[in-house]
Parts: structure tokens; C-alpha cells; sequence
């Protein structure tokens, strides 16, 4: 078997193998591309009261926050995922561990602005892989990477390849065709 023939063949079948995983990661993608320009996606961060830094609330005061909204996704403090603080907007963003659910709390008051759920996040976990299994996430996601950079590599060789050997044959026969036939020679 040739190696332009095997390049051929193991392209092919990489390419079907991963296809599913690309359809996949492209959808994803797509969607966690759009997500600040679609409410569904990703709920647009809410705008807190006026004041300064001086009129923050405390993290024990978001806590109780939190609390006092008998979320079953906040119950305690092992259930939140992050806080995300955006002082222009004057809110904090508080990601649950569960469901992918959201409490934006305004940072000056101390008021709940929103309670909504995340797609993006679910988007994003299935985006990684994350959302099948953690050994799926550290150990075939970057397989499809290294497989994608082989189906690159390989699609531009199996490109390139035959346009070169046509280039070069077609020197080869310029070549024999140019030269001179000695009487000698025949």
C-alpha cells in the first residue's frame, strides 16, 4: 500500500469516526459564540442601583441573600459554583453548582435582580465534553484535537500531493522532450 494511498484511507476514516464530534463541537460552538446577543442562551447581566465602592454590600450580606430566596439550587455555600462581580452594572452574577442556575443580586441594595437558568453553561459542558464524563473531557477531547490536526494535515497533503507529482511529471517530460537526439544515439 502506498503512503499517499494509506494518508487517503486513514483520512477517510478519521474523518467519519470524528464527524459526529465535530457536529457536535460546531453546534456548541455556534451557540456559545451568540450567547451575549441572545437572552436564552446567556441572561443579559441586569443593572444594580447607582453608588460607590463604599456602598457595596458584603459576601455575608449576598449570602444571606441567596438564602432568603429558598433557591433548591443555593442552599449552602458548597452549592455555589462562582460569583461573578461586574461593578459598571453594579451586580453580582452567582452561578450555581446545580442546573446551571443563575441570582443576579444588585451589589449597592442588596435586591435580587433576576433568577433564571444558564443554557450557555449546559452549552458549554457539552462543548468540552465535560457533560458525558470527566475521562471524556481529559482524555478524548484532546484525541479529536490531535484528530482534527490530522485530518488537516493529511487533507492538505492529499490536496497538494497529486498537484505536485503532475508538476513534476510534467517536468520530466519538458525535460526529455527539450533535449537534442545525437545521431549517436540511435
Amino acid at each position: 500500500m502506498s503512503l499517499f494511498k494509506l494518508f487517503r484511507t486513514t483520512h477517510k476514516w478519521t474523518g467519519i469516526i470524528l464527524s459526529v464530534v465535530f457536529v457536535y463541537m460546531s453546534a456548541t460552538g455556534f451557540l456559545l459564540l451568540i450567547k451575549k446577543r441572545n437572552a436564552w442562551i446567556q441572561p443579559p447581566t441586569q443593572r444594580g442601583a447607582q453608588g460607590g465602592v463604599e456602598d457595596f454590600i458584603t459576601v455575608q450580606r449576598l449570602f444571606d441573600v441567596l438564602r432568603a430566596q429558598n433557591h433548591p439550587d443555593f442552599t449552602s455555600v458548597k452549592d455555589i459554583e462562582r460569583i461573578d462581580f461586574r461593578p459598571g452594572k453594579r451586580a453580582f452574577k452567582v452561578h450555581s453548582e446545580h442546573h446551571h442556575s443563575e441570582i443576579q443580586v444588585c451589589a449597592v441594595t442588596g435586591k435580587v435582580l433576576s433568577v433564571s437558568w444558564r443554557p450557555s453553561d449546559l452549552f458549554e459542558n457539552i462543548h468540552d465534553g465535560s457533560f458525558i464524563a470527566a475521562w471524556f473531557h481529559d482524555w478524548i477531547m484532546p484525541a479529536v484535537s490531535a484528530g482534527l490536526l490530522f485530518l488537516v494535515l493529511s487533507g492538505w497533503w492529499l490536496w497538494l500531493g497529486p498537484k505536485l507529482r503532475k508538476r513534476k511529471a510534467e517536468q520530466r517530460r519538458k525535460v526529455r522532450t527539450s533535449q537534442p537526439v545525437c545521431v549517436g544515439d540511435l
